[in-house]
């Protein structure tokens, strides 16, 4: 069996499938080499996550999946809706996202030890253009998500992953790192465009590398290359398989 990459997270995740997405882009690199599993679940937040952990991932004994070799984890955009504004129902404190993090990141370990957990940080905020493309109803004036916000819980992440001795991604730090981020890297102020995608794409398969998951040299292909197929004896090749 090929292995297998989970993607658990929020919109920013289930999107990563669409035209462009990390998540595609991963998936077509580790064509015939691995299998890119999506877990995504638009609007949720780490509460949320933690609800419904044992039904995206079952135990074997209830049909469930071999152990991955890697989970990627990204949830904190709707945690750190601002308690007071229009997505406020989607507002998760800091301390108990902290702790839900902890949580998530226990339920994996016990459920496979050896797999490779990532925590990906939330994305920055463009304030303005939340202003502009609202998910909910805001006669406020005022965007449902910041800018500072988000980085708070961004830095939240990555303490939880070295509390817990994992990997984290700092994607609200990396794509602050390029010139006019706003408009390159977001389409909505929240959602990636195709150049936000592309930086978690390249941020992902680095810190899998780092992790000894090099997805060009140590994940083998399975089943004989076209090219390694002899035209005199064709099934030569599938001997033994």
């Amino acid at each position: 069996m090929r292995p297998k990459i989970f993607l658990f997270g929020d919109s920013i995740t289930e999107e990563s499938f669409g035209d462009g997405g990390w998540g595609a882009s991963l998936a077509n690199l580790l064509r015939r080499k691995a299998d890119v599993v999506l877990r995504g679940y638009s609007g949720y937040n780490t509460r949320w996550a933690l609800k419904v952990a044992e039904k995206v991932f079952p135990t074997a004994e209830c049909g469930g999946e071999s152990p991955p070799v890697a989970v990627t984890v990204f949830f904190g955009a709707n945690d750190a809706c601002l308690p007071e504004r229009c997505s406020a129902f989607q507002h998760v404190p800091l301390l108990e996202y902290k702790q839900n993090l902890r949580s998530l990141v226990s339920f994996l370990k016990n459920r496979w030890p050896e797999t490779c957990i990532i925590l990906i940080t939330p994305p920055p905020i463009d304030e303005e253009a939340r202003l502009r493309y609202p998910y909910i109803e805001n006669t406020t004036g005022l965007p449902e998500r910041t800018n500072d916000a988000s980085g708070s819980y961004a830095k939240a992440c990555v303490d939880v992953a070295e509390e817990c001795g994992i990997a984290a991604i700092d994607i609200w730090t990396k794509m602050q790192q390029i010139e006019s981020w706003r408009a390159e890297c977001l389409w909505d102020g929240l959602h990636l465009s195709r150049v936000g995608n592309k930086v978690v794409l390249e941020e992902v398969v680095k810190k899998l590398k780092e992790q000894g998951i090099d997805v060009e040299k140590n994940l083998a292909v399975d089943l004989p290359l076209i090219e390694n197929i002899d035209q005199n004896d064709p099934l030569k090749a599938f001997d033994g398989i």
